[in-house]
């Protein structure tokens, strides 16, 4: 048989494309020590933004967690619910889940002006809202996990996206599965992740229609409810998503169970279908929820983040550079 000789020169080329694949794929991974380096005070000063924001008001712990939720949802976590409308786009915060009810803006923008001080032009937006909402989680009694960073800054927006990605209180368990489903999520990374309604309040016009039209809830809750929520009018009253809405736990679970869940789609994961045991498992086991919320964030904070050359760091995070 002969002995086929390939020249040292396609050798080399193959190894410098080998080594440019490679490099294009860890360009394009998160990691836990993203700014070691270069901004090496980055996780200290989110965390004392968070906590000084908790102490001001403590339901903006909730309101942070739910502004990566929000973001994590449309397009991945870009931070693109942080960017402001502008003539060339409308963007997410006036769509139907966030008009007059999306919160934390401002503790985000507070941050991270302290960021653009002690390392300009380095932290992105999107790693913020991500280390935040892990950070609020933790100051309320909550879980922790090793948030992964290098997350880029989109240079765009789009409220239909919004629109048409974020899952509605009114929604059946039929088309929250599909919600979460479509980004990847099991039934039960869908309980889990419901479950961070254990803090925070709601307002009014997000669960009128449940307090007078549902048939599965608690009659005396429905009563208390309806004199903080009248069938018109008092649109943004508030109410605790559950009794313990200044801390983590899983007290959310234990209310389905009693029928008492605030939103229709916080029932519809207790109310005869496949998702039932889930909420048991939750309940009585609050150890296991705290495990499987905690993965279901990471999880969550990984979906389709701008890596590498894509996208910014936006400056300002209410618009781009």
């Amino acid at each position: 048989m002969m002995k086929t000789t390939i020249p040292s020169s396609i050798h080399i080329h193959v190894a410098i494309m080998l080594f440019s694949l490679l490099g294009g794929l860890s360009s394009a991974q998160l990691s836990t020590n993203f700014y070691s380096k270069s901004c090496p005070s980055a996780l200290s000063i989110i965390k004392s933004g968070v906590i000084s924001a908790i102490k001001a008001e403590t339901r903006m712990g909730a309101s942070l967690l739910r502004l990566h939720f929000h973001d994590c949802f449309v397009n991945g976590c870009d931070g693109s619910i942080l960017l402001d409308d502008t003539s060339t786009f409308t963007g997410e915060q006036t769509s139907l889940a966030n008009n007059n009810s999306i919160r934390g803006l401002n503790v985000i923008d507070n941050i991270k002006a302290q960021l653009e001080n002690s390392c300009p032009g380095v932290v992105s937006c999107a790693d913020i809202v991500a280390v935040a909402a892990r950070d609020s989680t933790v100051v309320l009694g909550g879980p922790s996990w090793n948030v992964l960073l290098g997350r880029r800054d989109s240079t765009t927006a789009s409220i239909s996206a919004a629109n048409n990605n974020l899952p509605g209180p009114n929604f059946n368990l039929s088309a929250l599965l599909s919600s979460f489903s479509k980004h990847g999520f099991s039934a039960r990374e869908l309980v889990a992740l419901s479950g961070g309604h254990t803090i925070g309040k709601a307002r009014c016009t997000t669960f009128r229609s449940r307090i007078y039209n549902d048939t599965n809830i608690d009659p005396s809750f429905a009563s208390s409810l309806q004199g903080i929520c009248p069938r018109s009018g008092g649109d943004n009253n508030l109410t605790p998503m559950d009794p313990t809405p200044t801390k983590f736990d899983n007290c959310y679970f234990r209310d389905l169970l009693k029928k008492k869940g605030l939103f229709h789609s916080d029932q519809e994961l207790y109310n005869g279908g496949s998702t039932d045991s889930i909420v048991k498992t939750y309940t009585f086991n609050p150890s296991i929820f705290s495990k499987d919320f905690a993965d279901a964030m990471l999880k969550m904070s990984n979906l389709g983040p701008l890596t590498g050359s894509s996208g910014q760091i936006r400056k300002n995070c209410g618009k781009v550079n």
